[in-house]
């Protein structure tokens, strides 16, 4: 007898609370990235006319192909509650991209439009050498713990999404502990929410409402929203092209930060596609990986400057119960915002404190998916990987000033938070190679590290050789040292 087929929809009531999630984690980006360029000097036609309709290009793609991949997983497998990955631009990578890569190239060059072109470029070798690492996505996957890689994306949840949101819940506190306690009855206890609304609705109607009639936002942000309405087509040029040749001519030194970056993103999806087996979702990192790679590339063609990767928001829409239906909202919506300016007008009316809760509620999910997918030994590895985000933070908040305002605390933080989530992951697997026993395989990770600080992947600002020279003889102490217990072990045994 013909096993009957499960019916998986395109859309349900569950993938609400999931898009909202999702949408607000995008356009809190895209909203930064508008800000920042503006105030970086490029004008609006680049920023509003090139670059954000680039990234809406990539998120686009990339959504409607996991939405695509999730229904493929459900039905061989024959389920309906498969949840499809999430896509959007990587805050950590975002942040590099801007001040690493197009801040240095519009001084360098003192020209808007040329520097956005080198950054174009700089994000579509960014994409193909992802695509390249797909290769060996899945022997990294398989050799790396699993408590290291969720501890490392556990650090992101804690700091940047999580903790980020919550100050910004608090800068309204009337207004944003109201919604964070609808979060956590709606989304953490599973209480239906009037009206039958989704709570992730509910919760932004209800706090937009009652911000407005308390004064909490006033009238102006109606004015400031419609100010760059418009048309802006979604259409293809030669911006990375035009910036390959001066990006490999006269600014080689800006593919230092884009290869330690691409390898960030690498891990990053290769982490969160991780967290989505552990939570159910077994997926194809090297796929994942490739698909994120063209995503970026492609979103460079339409004159994007950020690279796109699996988002770690993933394992919120899961515990949403979402399927597919958010990732395909999401595509189409950010197409048409963009095009039409729209962006900046929600991101203006609705106040950041009302939507900041429901990603904080994606953050603690995170958390708690990396301690639930690890055996309880494990619990200190997972820890331990995720300490390093707090210097990350702090780096990344405070760019090249952190090292002046973190001085009087520790001079540790700011190498710290430089390729912070090498170290963590790295850490985390000599933790958890220790609990087991694997004192040689600890040793292993142990050189790793020292050999990512040589070259300056970690603890350095920059690739150079020799980079770290304290950081390489401390790893390579911990080298000697755990290889001292695999011998000493091993007489044991005799």
């Amino acid at each position: 007898m013909a096993a009957v087929s499960t019916h998986y929809p395109w859309y349900k009531k569950e993938d609400t609370d999931a898009f909202f999630a999702l949408f607000q984690n995008n356009i809190a980006n895209f909203v930064i990235i508008a800000i920042t360029m503006l105030g970086m000097g490029f004008p609006s036609s680049i920023v509003y006319g090139q670059v954000l309709p680039g990234a809406a290009v990539a998120v686009m793609v990339g959504n409607f192909y996991y939405a695509w991949s999730a229904a493929r997983l459900a039905r061989k497998e024959n389920r309906a509650d498969v949840t499809a990955l999430s896509y959007g631009i990587s805050t950590p990578v975002m942040f590099v991209f801007l001040f690493g890569v197009l801040l240095p190239a519009k001084q360098l060059t003192g020209d808007a439009e040329m520097a956005w072109k080198v950054a174009v470029a700089a994000c579509f070798i960014s994409g193909a050498i992802e695509a390249a690492v797909s290769v060996i996505g899945r022997w990294v996957q398989h050799h790396l713990p699993r408590a290291a890689m969720l501890g490392a994306v556990a650090g992101v949840a804690l700091t940047f999404i999580a903790g980020e949101m919550l100050f910004k819940t608090l800068e309204m506190p009337v207004i944003g502990l109201l919604v964070l306690a609808i979060i956590i009855v709606g989304l953490l206890a599973r209480v239906s929410m009037p009206f039958r609304l989704p709570t992730s609705l509910f919760a932004i109607i209800l706090g937009t409402a009652m911000a407005y009639l308390i004064g909490d936002a006033g009238t102006e942000r109606f004015s400031d929203a419609f100010t760059h309405l418009g048309f802006y087509p979604l259409l293809p040029n030669l911006a990375w092209f035009e910036g390959l040749g001066l990006l490999l001519t006269s600014m080689l030194a800006v593919l230092t930060v884009v290869l330690p970056i691409t390898l960030y993103n690498a891990i990053e999806t290769m982490n969160n596609v991780e967290a989505m087996e552990a939570a159910g979702d077994k997926y194809d990192v090297r796929e994942c990986q490739a698909v994120d790679g063209a995503g970026t590339m492609i979103g460079a063609l339409f004159g994007g400057v950020f690279p796109t990767t699996v988002y770690i928001a993933t394992v919120g829409a899961k515990w949403m119960g979402a399927g597919r239906g958010y990732s395909l909202l999401n595509g189409a919506v950010y197409a048409l915002a963009t095009m039409f300016g729209l962006i900046a007008a929600l991101a203006a009316i609705i106040p950041v404190s009302v939507v900041a809760p429901i990603l904080v509620f994606v953050g603690i999910s995170m958390i708690a998916t990396a301690f639930q997918a690890n055996e309880t030994r494990y619990y200190p590895a997972v820890a331990l990987a995720m300490l390093p985000y707090f210097a990350n933070y702090v780096m990344v908040r405070f760019s090249r000033g952190a090292g002046e305002v973190v001085g009087d605390i520790s001079s540790a933080i700011v190498v710290m938070g430089q390729g912070a989530l090498f170290m963590a992951i790295l850490l985390g697997a000599m933790t958890v190679s220790v609990i087991d026993h694997q004192f040689r395989r600890a040793a292993a990770f142990a050189s790793i590290a020292a050999g990512f600080s040589f070259v300056g992947l970690m603890h350095a600002p920059e690739l150079s050789f020799n980079a770290a020279p304290e950081f390489v003889m401390g790893y390579l102490g911990m080298a000697l040292l755990f290889m001292y217990f695999f011998f000493q072990e091993a007489a044991r045994q005799r």
